[in-house]
């Protein structure tokens, strides 16, 4: 027996409709070179109208991929909804990523329109020619009226005002393709990701659950992580859904006076990025470069893209600001777990879960797989690869050479029940409550002697310590014991020597899970995204000589 329930397909035109009809009066600010650029979700939706009038006379049809290469802005946010809302597929170029991959990539994914803004135009241009790009569009997000630099490049709000404000939009099914977004690519090629239309939408969903990430319609959300990485993390769509108001940065999102400046003008209480922003706003704050009441409307944090260092939630928590630990991946939409606490935690216990990465959001499901290849207990202790599957779990990469369009198969598996499971790659344990602890990247543990060292706690004690502002650490090859770990660091006060930090893991961790040695760096190497780029370092240390 079936049930006898409207078949109604989840597509993002669901957004853009609620946006106009029950939120036209909500407002996105992006903040620009010449102030806070205000526009009404309703103006938008007349404005997405008339961007996918843009793309059809571009000759962008069902299925071709239109990309942008471009910061956190409204006219972004015009992007996220006329390409994938016209049947299109919206494809987020990474601008931090080489020139060589960037073409790699477009290319790859076979995008016929770039949509770039005018301060990335030399990046742009250092791409060179692509093979399937028909066409250039500029977003001038500069100060002046400057015009473009790249040959035939139209101008995004001229063929606004040319285009018409009708747009009928066509019937979508919600496995169509809605987004592509590329991973990282630290070891090999980028691996092309495509979101669903249904992904998209229940993403957004469970983004809005009180012990998710709690968007409300009261909120106001300032998505600092780019909306080039895994879509913003879903927020675009989530604060569209419920009628939060939306602050988007532009391009002065690494920027910590912006970021405070604008949080204070726009009230934002609700905002996400990667570690590193927040310990930069953090340092910003104790220096006395940003007043920490710019931040007084600021309820809380959602935090990602790698591990939250006790000594940050610390730092927040004294302000008043909570943050929320979640993790997630270009392949899981990103959103996978999230660190609320359970009513049955105890006191004592809190902020040990809150740096946890979290349960599993609403619908997913969790696995370890031990390096024997059985499933590990859920006891706190026993280690595993994480494996995970649901509704918004990525289930191939895309490949233009496979005939079915899938990829990199060997990154999933399947169980006797025909479920499809996404090897993750991230080393981790689960207690009796069901809280993810992540203990390393399978790539950056640490094989000593036949015993595993996780740099990732050892990178959290250092992070903790007041004269270190950043830490990594990594293996190095070691005759006797394979290999050894050795911690990168950033002082904060150059008297901090290498038997301090010695001595003060000595205080926390076993003798033999100790670096063997320590070397100062000026900084830790960031990839694309923000992330603490441990292959550099690895690279750079491949022959170092650990003391004897």
């Amino acid at each position: 027996m079936k049930g006898l329930m409207q078949d109604v397909p989840l597509t993002l035109q669901m957004l853009l409709e609620r946006a106009e009809r029950i939120y036209a009066d909500k407002h996105i600010a992006t903040k620009t070179a010449q102030g806070v650029r205000r526009r009404s979700y309703g103006e938008v939706v007349g404005r997405v109208a008339r961007l996918a009038n843009v793309l059809r006379d571009l000759g962008i049809g069902r299925g071709d991929r239109v990309a942008t290469f471009a910061w956190n802005s409204d006219r972004h946010l015009e992007l996220y909804l006329a390409a994938p809302c016209m049947g299109a597929v919206l494809h987020t170029l990474n601008p931090r990523l080489h020139p060589d991959q960037v073409r790699w990539i477009a290319d790859h994914a076979e995008d016929r329109v770039v949509f770039y803004d005018a301060s990335l135009e030399p990046a742009l241009a250092a791409v060179g020619d692509f093979k399937t790009v028909r066409h250039l569009v500029r977003m001038n997000d500069l100060d002046d009226d400057s015009t473009a630099a790249l040959d035939a490049a139209a101008d995004y709000e001229t063929l606004l005002e040319e285009a018409d404000g009708a747009y009928p939009w066509p019937r979508l099914a919600e496995g169509d393709a809605a987004a592509m977004c590329y991973t990282s690519g630290t070891t090999g090629h980028p691996k092309g990701v495509v979101y669903s239309h249904r992904s998209s939408v229940l993403h957004a969903m469970a983004s809005l659950f009180s012990d998710s990430l709690g968007i409300r319609e009261r909120d106001v959300c300032l998505p600092i992580v780019p909306q080039f990485h895994a879509n913003a993390w879903g927020t675009p769509y989530a604060s569209l859904m419920t009628g939060a108001n939306l602050a988007m940065p532009g391009r002065f999102m690494a920027d910590p006076p912006s970021v405070a400046a604008l949080t204070a003008a726009e009230k934002v209480t609700v905002s996400a990025a990667v570690p590193t922003v927040w310990f930069g706003v953090l340092q910003a704050i104790r220096s006395g470069q940003i007043d920490a009441a710019s931040l007084q409307s600021l309820e809380r944090i959602v935090c990602g893209g790698s591990a939250v260092p006790e000594a940050l939630m610390r730092g927040y928590d004294e302000l008043g600001i909570r943050i929320v630990h979640a993790w997630g991946m270009t392949e899981t939409s990103p959103l996978g777990t999230v660190a609320t606490v359970k009513s049955t935690i105890a006191e004592a216990d809190v902020l040990r879960t809150r740096l946890t990465q979290g349960l599993p959001a609403p619908s997913l499901t969790l696995r370890l797989e031990t390096e024997r290849g059985d499933v590990a207990p859920w006891d706190g202790e026993t280690m595993g690869e994480l494996q995970i599957t649901g509704p918004w779990i990525a289930d191939a990469y895309y490949d233009p050479d496979a005939p079915d369009l899938r990829g990199g198969l060997d990154r999933f598996t399947e169980d006797e029940q025909g479920r499809r499971w996404l090897k993750t790659g991230d080393v981790a344990v689960i207690d009796s409550h069901g809280y993810v602890k992540l203990v390393d990247r399978t790539k950056d543990l640490v094989k000593s002697g036949g015993e595993w060292i996780s740099t990732l706690e050892l990178e959290n004690l250092l992070l903790a310590h007041p004269k270190i502002t950043e830490a990594a650490v990594i293996a190095v090859p070691h005759q006797k014991w394979d290999e050894r770990p050795l911690a990168c660091v950033v002082r904060a006060d150059d008297g901090l020597d290498r038997d301090e930090v010695l001595s003060y893991l000595g205080e926390h961790v076993a003798k033999w899970q100790i670096p063997d040695d320590v070397v100062f760096v000026d900084e830790v190497p960031k990839t694309s995204v923000g992330k603490f780029d441990k292959k550099v370092l690895r690279d750079r240390y491949a022959d170092y000589e650990l003391p004897t």
